[in-house]
């Protein structure tokens, strides 16, 4: 994938990320991009070491469901890390 295609990768995945674990979450625009992207590369790896799948070109749905995958986890690692936002 290109450059671009990586932005838009990012942008949407994340979008659908921060969509399905809904809470308050930091950042617009850029670091939704940057989680989708991370969300890729760690959903890759999680494709590639559990299930033997590489990420495909950008119109594949198993890169789309990788991506969405790897943004969720990052985003509830960020929840554990920061405590959900929620203070007593």
């Amino acid at each position: 994938m290109s450059v671009l295609g990586w932005i838009f990768l990012g942008l949407f995945a994340g979008a659908i990320a921060k969509m399905l674990t809904p809470g308050r979450d930091p950042g617009g625009c850029l670091i939704t991009i940057l989680l989708g992207i991370g969300g890729a590369l760690l959903g890759g790896w999680i494709g590639r070491t559990a299930f033997d799948v590489d990420l495909g070109t950008f119109f594949d749905l198993r890169t789309w469901g990788l991506a969405i995958l790897g943004a969720v986890v990052i985003l509830l690692i960020y929840r554990v890390v920061v405590g959900g936002g929620r203070r007593s």
